[in-house]
């Protein structure tokens, strides 16, 4: 994950912050729970978090192991410390820890072991849903953004991805790679937010 097809170093720019994203870049367990914490909080929030939590355990880096083995209690004091890392830190906390302990059984702590030999998009986006805390849009989304901005493109992953695998879209953080684009997601998003009220009241 940490490297592009030629070879070179992958870059991300979804948390709008270097270091955030140079982690993004360079850990699939960071991307996930960036994923996972994407949720009624601006992205940019979502996916700094990693780091954030990564720094309060006293690492630069995330380790499901080490996460699935700390004291659920003190693990949600690293989420409520201010700044919190969420709105809402404490059921983020446990859905974090939920999700390294399901690793840690399934793939022995490896987040990219879900994605490596995935054979097709259909068995990816299984596999993804499966994780704790990831729905189907979820799952679909971080599917687009592995195949879009990581490399990772088994067989059929636009289609298993849905909308959100469309070339040119500007849907979710799988589309994100500068400033414009964050603000071309964050206009699509208002857009279908505002069509969906306006369906609400006509019904």
């Amino acid at each position: 994950m940490t490297k592009s097809d030629d070879g070179k170093a992958r870059t991300v720019c979804i948390a709008q912050d270097p270091d955030a994203d140079a982690l993004l870049a360079s850990s699939p367990l960071a991307a996930l729970v960036g994923m996972l914490l994407d949720q009624q909080v601006p992205m940019e929030w979502a996916f700094t978090g990693p780091l954030t939590l990564a720094r309060r355990m006293g690492s630069d880096d995330l380790d499901a192991g080490a996460i699935a083995a700390y004291d659920p209690e003190a693990f949600t004091g690293l989420f409520t410390e201010k700044p919190a890392l969420h709105r809402y830190p404490g059921s983020m906390a446990k859905r974090v820890h939920q999700l390294c302990e399901f690793l840690v059984e399934e793939y022995d702590g490896r987040a990219e072991a879900v994605w490596a030999d995935a054979a097709t998009g259909t068995e990816l986006l299984k596999r993804l849903k499966a994780l704790p805390g990831f729905g189907t849009q979820k799952a679909q989304i971080f599917l687009a953004l592995l195949g879009k901005q990581f490399g990772v493109r088994p067989t059929g992953w636009r289609e298993a991805a849905g909308a959100y695998g469309e070339e040119g879209s500007h849907r979710s953080v799988a589309d994100i790679t500068g400033p414009e684009s964050l603000a071309e997601v964050r206009a699509f998003k208002q857009r279908a937010k505002a069509a969906a009220r306006a369906a609400s009241r006509s019904n």
